[in-house]
């Protein structure tokens, strides 16, 4: 029954003739280049670039036509020429942003490609990691395996040594029992072992995208330096990801406080009459006039600023965490 049980695990475990042959760095430089989350994350980094070139721009130019002063009533009524007031107009209209919410947009538009670029350096530390550590899991499990053969295979010619012992009377047939049962827990330890190399050879698989990879070459030895390691916490790409967003949050609190500064607009416009009376045309300026800021402005400003706090709190808590997980 153990046998059958385990036959599936032992099938999926290809011979080496079949395996894909990866040393450490191979598995890491492949996993690296194969992954679609980087793949992902770089296109991410590209639209926000792209997106970052309109970020401060001036919004479209609107164009405008219309019929002024049409009468409908009156003696002059549903004539184009039958009063003064009447022409056709076709114009122009600019909106004009202030300085401070254009600049705070382009800052808002750099932090997003901040975010995403460290967003994309802490995915590849992830991948690189979890490739690693499967490669290590499959290495060492390729290795346990080879080790319980080659036992099984010295139990084994004891098995029949053993049994003529007995028969002969020069053993005990407990001697023999012992024998049989160190094989079936080598068998069950081999089983085991199967499984834990088949999971360890998915997992590789799906960072390295080799459908049957071979762990080869030696295991790489790391230098544990206890005050390195505490030193280069701050660099910890996760704190580079909580830093960006923070670069965010703040970003938001600028634009948030040039909503309280007016924008403006432009319009001019080409007005024409009939043939008996001149031509005309228009300009004027518009200014918005944030008079309610205490109800408006003034509670997304604070939201922002609450939303700032927030990230640099979950920040410090990242710090904290990753000081934590080192120590322990």
């Amino acid at each position: 029954m153990r046998s059958l049980f385990f036959a599936p695990l032992l099938a999926v475990v290809p011979c080496s003739a079949l395996a894909a042959p990866l040393n450490f760095d191979d598995a890491l430089a492949r996993a690296v280049a194969e992954a679609p989350a980087l793949r992902a994350r770089a296109l991410e980094v590209g639209a926000r670039q792209s997106a970052a070139i309109s970020a401060g721009q001036l919004p479209d130019p609107k164009l405008g036509v219309g019929l002024d002063n049409f009468p409908v009533s009156g003696p002059p009524a549903f004539t184009y020429s039958g009063d003064s007031m009447t022409m056709t107009r076709v114009g122009i209209s600019q909106d004009v942003p202030n300085l401070a919410k254009r600049h705070a947009r382009t800052g808002r538009a750099q932090a997003d490609i901040t975010e995403a670029e460290a967003a994309r350096v802490a995915d590849e530390r992830r991948v690189r990691v979890a490739t690693a550590l499967a490669w290590i899991d499959l290495a060492y499990a390729q290795r346990r395996l080879a080790a319980i053969e080659t036992a099984i295979g010295k139990l084994a010619r004891l098995t029949s040594a053993s049994v003529s012992s007995v028969a002969s009377g020069s053993a005990r047939p407990a001697q023999s029992l012992d024998i049989k049962q160190g094989v079936a827990a080598l068998e069950d330890r081999r089983s085991e072992v199967a499984a834990e190399m088949a999971r360890a050879r998915a997992i590789l698989s799906r960072w390295t995208g080799d459908p049957a990879p071979d762990a080869i070459g030696t295991v790489p030895n790391f230098t544990i330096d206890p005050s390195d390691l505490r030193a280069a916490i701050d660099g910890h790409p996760d704190i580079a990801v909580a830093a960006a967003r923070t670069r965010q949050a703040d970003a938001d609190v600028r634009l948030a406080r040039a909503e309280k500064r007016p924008d403006w607009a432009f319009d001019v416009a080409y007005q024409r009459r009939a043939e008996r009376y001149g031509d005309m045309i228009s300009a004027g300026v518009t200014i918005s006039l944030p008079l309610f800021s205490r109800r408006r402005q003034d509670p997304m400003i604070a939201a922002s600023a609450a939303v700032a706090g927030a990230a640099l709190a979950r920040q410090e808590d990242m710090r904290r965490a990753l000081a934590a997980d080192l120590e322990a």
